[in-house]
């Protein structure tokens, strides 16, 4: 199998060097990341990249996007596969899927008809400073144990038939030696709490959910993403792209009714 393996920290973040370990025996795995982190760049894309190498594979000079671009037009054009991560923090409810760097190098895989992976760690509130945390190896236990299941269970069954990508959200490994989380299909969350404090001249921009969850009471129902990971499951949710709509006749009507 070939793999490509990608994010959005960089390619000199810790997720990324314990999955391309861990994916090894899988198959072959190109590491095309950024050179830098590109956290929450959505599917941004530039014209023309800076390809370095580096010891873990190519390092862009670009966003996650540029990326899978870059690895499947041409640095690994017969990959199998694409996985993304593995992220430090959750990309958890719909609100992420059009913003996080490591979903969007998932969406951009599906315009080559290429399914792909995207895995990120959630990582507890409380006293946790996610500005300057820096998960360790370990932590992310749970993601690879996921990962490596998915890769290894998911390509042939028919699965990306039915979607694009899987969005993958695992939490860190149980205080309990031994015990692993089990996995649960979900769907992203559409509850919504981000803010706008300060006054008009200094707006400080905060999304409150991530305060419930470390304060232990969150409002999304059973079958979510958040619910799931709060839980202690791993959650995968199977996703399309583009994101679509049907046609309905509301909509027609006003369509029908355009300059007369």
């Amino acid at each position: 199998m070939q793999i490509l393996l990608t994010n959005d920290d960089g390619i000199e973040s810790t997720g990324i060097a314990v999955l391309a370990d861990a994916l090894a025996d899988h198959g072959e795995v190109t590491v095309v990341a950024p050179a830098e982190d590109q956290s929450a760049v959505g599917r941004t894309l530039s014209d023309r990249v800076i390809v370095e190498e580096h010891d873990l594979g190519y390092a862009v000079g670009g966003t996650p996007a540029d990326c899978v671009v870059a690895g499947l037009g041409s640095l690994c054009p017969d990959a199998d596969l694409v996985v993304s991560g593995c992220n430090q923090g959750a990309n958890l409810g719909e609100y992420t899927l059009g913003r996080s760097g490591t979903i969007s190098a998932a969406v951009e895989a599906s315009f080559f008809d290429v399914p792909a992976i995207a895995v990120s760690l959630y990582v507890p509130g409380g006293d946790i400073d996610f500005r300057e945390y820096v998960a360790r190896e370990g932590e992310y236990e749970e993601a690879i144990r996921a990962t490596r299941h998915l890769v290894t269970n998911a390509l042939g069954d028919g699965i990306f038939e039915r979607a694009d990508y899987l969005n993958v959200n695992a939490p860190v490994p149980a205080a309990t030696d031994g015990e692993h989380a089990g996995m649960e299909i979900t769907y992203p969350s559409d509850v919504y709490q981000l803010t706008a404090v300060g006054d008009d001249g200094d707006l400080t921009l905060r999304d409150r959910i991530w305060q419930r969850m470390a304060d232990g009471a969150i409002p999304d129902p059973e079958g979510t993403d958040r619910r799931a990971v709060f839980e202690g499951h791993v959650s995968v949710s199977p996703l399309t792209a583009p994101h679509t709509t049907e046609a309905h006749d509301a909509l027609s009507a006003v369509a029908e009714s355009y300059g007369r």
